[in-house]
């Protein structure tokens, strides 16, 4: 199987973020799925950053991982900002 590379770097910076506050909940993508209502499969491509998240999805994972959403969309404003995109998330 062939890896999908990241939509961007804010795309792959939010990703990141999910999965750090994941392990640090110590949560497996299987139990954060149960969590969230979310499919095991989409919660690991968004944290590859494959996916392009509707507001719906990111409050969902960001109550999941128990921090602001605003915390997860930093991160992917700030590698956006560093990355020099100019594109939405």
């Amino acid at each position: 199987m062939q890896d999908v590379p990241a939509l961007s770097d804010a795309h792959a910076a939010f990703g990141a973020a999910v999965r750090r506050h994941r392990k640090a909940l110590e949560l497996s993508q299987d139990a954060l799925a149960d969590e969230t209502m979310l499919h095991r499969n989409y919660i690991g491509g968004v944290e590859r950053g494959e996916y392009n998240l509707t507001l719906s999805s990111i409050l969902t994972l960001a109550r999941g991982v128990r921090v602001p959403a605003a915390d997860l969309v930093a991160a992917a404003e700030r590698a956006s900002i560093g990355a020099g995109e100019d594109g939405v998330l």
